[in-house]
């Protein structure tokens, strides 16, 4: 490795995923879209892949409006950052946990929404650093946790209703 990131590039990275969040749960266009590089890579596990500015603001006026009822109220939180700089200059791979907290407004009571885990590529290409590529890996399955350790539990089966009887 040619560079190393400096303690200030480390926050700015951190801030760049607080910006993220304020920016997409408050939606907030100008501040969602300012985290991205132009031609950034949105990888979501319900809107699937998107390339690029446009389709990025597309996929957030869907989530904000078309599914207004389970997004509005919602906070992301990004955290444990590991920080693995690439060979070229301002190229950083970050991954992290992220859980996402839930303000339900027909009950007015909060829940955790979602877990799981990221990994993004940073550049500061552009001048600041921005998401050259964002993956969200939802935990949704027991295989979807990146584990490293032995798996010695058994999978519980799907529940499946009995059959109606008429």
């Amino acid at each position: 490795m040619a560079w190393q990131l400096t303690a200030l590039d480390r926050l700015e990275i951190q801030e760049l995923y607080s910006r993220y969040a304020w920016g997409i749960d408050l939606a907030d266009e100008a501040m969602a879209l300012s985290t991205f590089t132009q031609d950034a890579g949105f990888d979501h596990l319900w809107q699937g892949r998107v390339e690029g500015h446009e389709a990025i603001r597309e996929n957030l006026h869907s989530l904000w409006n078309d599914r207004q009822h389970w997004w509005y109220g919602r906070q992301h939180l990004m955290n444990h950052f590991i920080m693995e700089p690439r060979e070229e200059d301002g190229e950083v791979d970050v991954r992290c946990f992220f859980q996402i907290l839930q303000f339900q407004t027909d009950y007015n009571t909060n829940f955790v929404f979602g877990i799981g885990t990221r990994v993004d590529h940073v550049t500061r290409k552009e001048g600041p650093w921005r998401f050259q590529s964002l993956h969200v890996n939802a935990w949704t399955a027991a295989d979807q946790v990146p584990w490293k350790g032995e798996f010695l539990m058994r999978e519980k089966p799907r529940h499946t209703p009995p059959p109606v009887r008429g």
